[in-house]
């Protein structure tokens, strides 16, 4: 008997180590796999080590430096521009220099004073200054600052002084150089002067009195005596007690009128020169216009100011030759010699370009023109006498104790040293 055969399935038949082997190679990529997802870890275990120790190094530099830290010295130089500023400048100093001279025209001024405080704001100063050309001038003031609730001030003064070579060329816009003559003044003086600002705003008004008496003599130095050259002046040779009492009202916009940068006044003041024999009774009437452009922040200030000045009498009454307003020098007409042209009424107009040079000093380039005249009608823009210049300012946030400028007219170079403010 034949018993099929049933055929198997031709194929490859399994090896008997197949199973060891997948097993084998699944632990090798399972060791792949662990070890690739390790390795950045690891890097970054490393990378965080490193980053501790650098930021640990830093800090413990820190460290070392905050131990060495001290406050900054300045040095010498340094502690003497800020006692300038902070003494000097400010006049917050007992002991402190005067630069005013006696009279404008005395030239290079040296003085000295001591301001004492008499209550929490109220100050006394007594100074005195000189100068070579013989001007002698002492006086004390006293100064309440903060009345009627900080909206007024007072001042009160006394002193004498003597100017013994004054400039005369005689009156009128057309006077001639070469008619240089001096006279020479002694006067006593006392004053008192209240400033009020009703609206603690821009509105000042004041009101003040002061009596003189106004001594002459022959002037002295190189130039004729006024008498030998003009004998027939109003007021010559005549001892005058002057009653002058003055009364303002303006708009005052600047920080101070002794240095600004920025705001403006615009006031009108009227005097009254009482003569006890009415012989030389006058009025005299001032109008002013000053104002100041800041420019690039403050950095460049465009300074403009025009000044009107008139008198008025009454009958055979005369304004003396020597109160007769002036132009020349000091901080009217800078190219001129001081108070080189005189007359009843006088025209000035002026023009500075200031240049902040640091925070105590400014530079600049100014022009002035100006005129007088017998007439207030003739005040006009016709026959100016003009020049340009130069000058540097020491100065405070509030002050100018110290002014030197040199300008250029039609008679030559004039040097000008001032203790004030221009305008």
């Amino acid at each position: 008997m034949v018993h099929p055969v049933i055929a198997q399935p031709v194929g490859p038949r399994p090896l008997p180590g197949r199973p060891r082997a997948r097993a084998i190679l699944g632990g090798l990529l399972a060791l792949a796999v662990v070890a690739a997802g390790t390795a950045p870890a690891a890097a970054q275990d490393g990378a965080s080590g490193e980053g501790e120790t650098r930021a640990g190094t830093i800090e413990a530099q820190q460290k070392a430096k905050a131990g060495d830290l001290k406050p900054y010295a300045p040095n010498k130089a340094e502690v003497w521009v800020k006692k300038l500023e902070e003494q000097f400048l400010t006049g917050n100093m007992n002991w402190h220099p005067w630069f005013t001279s006696a009279y404008p025209g005395g030239g290079f001024t040296v003085g000295a004073g001591y301001l004492s405080h008499v209550g929490s704001y109220e100050t006394i100063d007594v100074r005195g200054s000189y100068t070579f050309s013989n001007y002698k001038r002492i006086e004390s003031e006293f100064v309440a600052p903060r009345l009627f609730g900080r909206r007024g001030r007072l001042s009160v003064l006394g002193g004498w002084r003597e100017a013994p070579q004054v400039n005369f060329f005689g009156v009128g816009n057309d006077s001639a150089q070469e008619g240089l003559s001096n006279y020479g003044f002694r006067q006593p003086y006392g004053a008192a002067l209240l400033e009020v600002r009703p609206t603690r705003g821009v509105l000042v008004t004041s009101a003040g009195a002061e009596i003189s008496q106004w001594d002459q003599f022959a002037g002295e130095g190189s130039s004729p005596s006024v008498d030998t050259l003009y004998g027939d002046l109003n007021g010559l040779g005549a001892k005058i007690t002057y009653l002058h009492t003055q009364a303002t009202v303006a708009l005052d916009s600047r920080a101070s009128a002794e240095y600004a940068r920025r705001g403006g006044f615009y006031g009108v003041t009227i005097h009254n020169y009482a003569d006890r024999d009415d012989a030389y009774t006058f009025n005299q009437v001032d109008y002013e216009a000053i104002q100041h452009i800041p420019i690039l922040r403050d950095a460049w200030v465009l300074s403009l100011r025009g000044r009107v000045q008139t008198t008025m009498r009454e009958g055979d009454e005369q304004v003396p030759f020597f109160l007769l307003p002036g132009l020349g020098s000091g901080s009217t007409l800078r190219g001129y010699q001081n108070l080189r042209f005189r007359d009843r009424h006088s025209l000035l107009m002026q023009a500075e370009w200031r240049v902040l040079v640091n925070s105590f000093i400014d530079a600049a380039i100014f022009f002035d023109a100006g005129k007088v005249a017998a007439r207030k009608a003739d005040l006009d823009l016709n026959d100016l006498h003009s020049d340009v210049g130069i000058g540097f300012r020491l100065h405070g946030p509030f002050s100018t104790p110290l002014r030197i400028e040199l300008a250029r007219g039609s008679e030559g170079f004039n040097l000008v040293f001032g203790a004030s403010a221009s305008f």
